[in-house]
């Protein structure tokens, strides 16, 4: 049996031809020259590491991002708003913690026009399909990550979509969690794609509850692209563009310790690998863009732990051995240094040889009331390359805001060797305190405020 296309005649349903997307002013490229189609009958994986585009891709395909140049094509037809065959599964769940689980589900059927007996049903069989039973009265805060996902799931199956995008699903839950989802809708597809709906990996009768065609998944776990993929579609970055295109060949059901599949792995690996190594000495960009200086990394500590560990510092007489200080903080080493890194990084601490000291200007904040602190630290912080560029890029935005994506596959570009997520969060923290970027989690929008500074 085969789970690749089975209609390579009909029209895709959904395609991107020489597509190119530009974000700010001046326009950075973001994608460059992306031609893939999603065919009928297929599970398309888009592989690539963090900054390369891959949501951004996705978002353009479906049509909640508009190109800049290029075509994006329904059925062959140039696709205006959004695709109306296509359903997405989002990496943070995206639930209405106020609606239960059958109420979240019973959203994705607004404007399907069906009756009360119909979509009680199909909420039904959704949630049967996607093992919730049970739990049909149950809120968001009283279900697991992993549970939470497949509500997300069964909403998105509601809808009864053609195509179901799932962009990176399982990265937010633990390993185990993500392997059990990742084979569920492994059995899902399965299933509609079988003859007579026979699952490939138990040989059980399993009937999706939509008119599902094809899959699209977004990943950046190669093993992930392998298990559930016909095509995989290897991205590369700066800026993103599609490297090759892999046809899985390997035979249902999948096992990740066959030959096979360690040898596909292998391949995706040499490709990827190919593009960032042998990695050249990192160099920082050039401060051309309003004479910003370059980025670097933010240390992931929150201003308040680094106004804790100053004033341990200055209740010990304004220098302390760095081993010392460890003792007295409840951080794991490699987090203290990174706390200290950060005051430093604001000139509020040095650091000779062993030692923390408190500088000068390290004494006045913590001497300052709380106003004078904020302002004394918003001055530091805008010293700061990233945040200096961040702050640039929002003032050439339409309406001062960009959305989370941006800024992190941003931060991925220009400070590769850091994690997008991690770093966004840090930047988040610091930014509210001083009150320069502030963050709408309900439309993951990351903007400036327009505060008295």
């Amino acid at each position: 049996m085969t789970l690749g296309p089975t209609d390579t005649s009909a029209s895709p349903i959904t395609e991107a031809r020489d597509v190119c997307v530009d974000f700010g002013t001046p326009p950075r490229t973001v994608l460059e020259n992306v031609t893939i189609a999603v065919q009928q009958g297929e599970v398309l994986a888009i592989l690539g590491p963090s900054g390369c585009g891959k949501s951004t891709l996705l978002r353009a395909m479906v049509g909640l991002l508009k190109v800049s140049s290029g075509k994006v094509l329904a059925h062959g037809t140039a696709l205006e708003g959004i695709h109306p065959g296509v359903a997405l599964v989002f990496q943070n769940f995206a639930l209405y913690p106020w609606l239960t689980v059958e109420q979240n589900i019973a959203v994705a059927l607004n404007g399907l026009g069906l009756d009360a007996e119909e979509s009680r049903n199909r909420i039904a069989t959704c949630i049967d399909t996607v093992g919730l039973e049970g739990f049909e009265e149950a809120y968001p805060k009283e279900l697991s990550g992993g549970m939470k996902q497949r509500v997300g799931i069964a909403r998105a199956l509601a809808r009864g979509p053609e195509l179901l995008c799932m962009d990176e699903p399982f990265s937010a839950l633990d390993v185990f969690t993500a392997e059990t989802l990742r084979t569920e809708v492994y059995r899902l597809w399965g299933g509609s794609k079988s003859s007579g709906g026979i699952s490939p990996t138990d040989g059980k009768p399993r009937q999706l509850p939509s008119n599902l065609k094809s899959v699209m998944i977004i990943t950046h776990i190669i093993e992930e692209a392998v298990f559930l993929a016909d095509r995989i579609v290897v991205m590369g970055t700066n800026p993103g563009h599609i490297r090759e295109i892999i046809a899985n060949a390997i035979p249902h059901p999948r096992d990740y310790q066959s030959r096979e599949f360690q040898e596909m792995v292998q391949r995706l690996h040499d490709v990827i690998v190919f593009e960032h190594l042998p990695e050249e000495p990192a160099t920082a960009p050039a401060a051309t863009v309003g004479g910003v200086p370059a980025m670097e990394p933010v240390p992931a500590a929150s201003p308040s732990q680094v106004f804790g560990l100053m004033q341990i510092v200055r209740d010990n007489g304004g220098v302390m051995d760095v081993f010392k200080l460890d003792q007295m903080t409840d951080y794991d080493f490699g987090h203290t240094l990174a706390v200290v890194k950060a005051g430093e990084m604001l000139d509020f601490l040095d650091t000779p040889k062993n030692k923390v000291l408190l500088t000068e200007l390290g004494r006045r904040y913590l001497d300052s009331d709380v106003n004078a602190r904020k302002i004394l630290f918003r001055q530091q912080m805008m010293k700061l390359g990233t945040f200096a560029f961040l702050e640039l890029m929002l003032r050439q935005s339409p309406k001062h805001s960009l959305p989370r994506e941006v800024v992190e596959e941003e931060l991925a570009i220009r400070l590769s060797d850091e994690e997008p997520a991690k770093m966004f969060h840090t930047i988040v923290g610091w930014g509210r305190y001083g009150e320069v970027f502030g963050f709408e989690p309900d439309e993951d929008v990351f903007f400036l405020e327009e505060s008295e500074q």
